[in-house]
């Protein structure tokens, strides 16, 4: 059973996919195929670059191998990794087993990412949250996902 009120399992959700202003241009990126999971599921809003520290709006950031920096070359890997790791103890807080997470992010992107040239290419890849969730033992999709089924 999970740790909500309702008989509805529990899904973490980037919290900018549920119209939540908090992506790094100061927006959202809210659609309506997630907010409607609230139907079937309790919806758990997390944005993991908020809860590592940084600012909204914030410079870009993408992943280089193991480490994620801005355009400028900041590293801001700590910042994404304690955001990583609060969103798998929200996870385990309240008994999620599933994500629905912003695609291509450096943090929440599930099986692309931008590849860190900051061209807008694309490559194979997961964000820091998406991995530390699926070693936790959370099922990962994107809102992407969600279209495509």
């Amino acid at each position: 059973m999970t740790a909500n009120s309702s008989q509805h399992p529990t899904l973490l959700v980037s919290a900018c996919l549920l119209g939540v202003e908090c992506n790094h241009e100061g927006g959202h990126s809210r659609r309506r195929s997630v907010e409607a999971l609230a139907e079937n599921y309790h919806l758990v809003p997390v944005c993991p670059e908020v809860c590592g520290g940084l600012s909204t709006p914030r410079a870009a950031a993408e992943r280089r191998g193991d480490r994620v920096v801005n355009a400028d070359g900041t590293d801001v890997t700590a910042a994404y990794e304690r955001g990583a790791q609060a969103a798998v103890e929200l996870a385990q807080a309240t008994g999620a087993r599933g994500a629905v997470l912003k695609a291509r992010s450096p943090s929440c992107g599930s099986s692309e990412i931008y590849d860190g040239t900051f061209s807008r290419t694309l490559h194979d890849g997961e964000g820091v949250t998406a991995a530390a969730l699926r070693a936790a033992g959370v099922e990962v999709i994107s809102e992407d996902d969600l279209r495509a089924g």
